[in-house]
């Protein structure tokens, strides 16, 4: 065989190589790894997308900084959707993300107490001082701090009420602010603080009681998404979704406010 078909059937075969290596990545499920927060809004979003694309995501939920970590260290995920645009920020500056990504929505944080609970919500935090004093206080379930966005703005709003200290015998951290949420309803819990976008959903909506906890008291939850490098077409068609009409207002049913532009 001449080398001049020998180039010919290398070039053929490199071309069915990209050709089959396009295919098989437009095959790949498109992962997308968010917030805990989002759990239930965000999976509404994702039937929404189905329905009227025929595409499908495959959701992962943990805390923002959990995430983060798995992505850094090379998790197959193609589509971020962090409760604190700072870790998208650190990806991005790490050269993991295609670009900036964008704001979706600020979170929002409530006290909230199970049915049974002394705890009275409507009096806010300075009620949950009180019984605090009173020793009523047996467990309360926040989300981590260290790595999690909505335990962060919990540890910022006891502290400026001056309730960080007394309660740390009585704190329990959940993995996440969806777990922190079960364990504010579960056993002896008097409460905890957790996203308002979880106590508007089913799975805690009558279980007890909740009041927002005012803006003033921690820092803003901006919270930023953002395509990865090995982001498929399905992740990019999911990613421009969330940000129309129908899914901004599927997240602002579920507590979400508007980006800050």
């Amino acid at each position: 065989m001449t080398r001049r078909h020998w180039g010919i059937r290398l070039g053929a075969g490199l071309l069915m190589a990209f050709a089959l290596s396009a295919t098989v990545s437009a095959q790949r499920p498109a992962v997308v790894a968010a917030a805990s927060d989002l759990q239930f809004a965000l999976e509404s979003v994702a039937r929404q997308f189905t329905a009227d694309t025929g595409e499908r995501v495959t959701l992962v939920f943990g805390s923002s900084g959990n995430l983060t970590r798995q992505i850094t260290e090379g998790a197959p995920f193609d589509l971020f959707l962090s409760a604190d645009e700072s870790f998208v920020e650190k990806l991005a500056s790490a050269g993991l993300t295609r670009d900036a990504g964008a704001l979706y929505a600020q979170g929002r944080i409530v006290l909230f107490a199970p049915h049974g609970s002394p705890l009275v919500v409507n009096e806010g935090l300075a009620g949950l001082g009180r019984l605090v004093a009173s020793g009523g206080v047996k467990r309360f379930a926040i989300a981590n701090p260290a790595h999690a966005p909505y335990g962060r703005a919990a540890e910022a709003a006891l502290k400026a009420s001056h309730l960080w200290q007394a309660l740390q015998p009585s704190l329990v951290l959940g993995e996440n602010v969806s777990q922190a949420a079960q364990f504010a309803v579960t056993g002896d819990a008097t409460g905890g603080i957790v996203a308002y976008s979880l106590v508007l959903a089913p799975a805690l909506r009558d279980r007890g009681t909740y009041a927002l906890i005012p803006e003033s008291l921690h820092s803003p939850l901006r919270q930023r998404m953002v395509l990865l490098k090995r982001a498929t077409a399905t992740a990019e068609r999911f990613y421009q979704y969330l940000r129309q009409p129908a899914a901004r207002e599927t997240l602002s049913q579920f507590g979400f406010a508007a980006p800050p532009q």
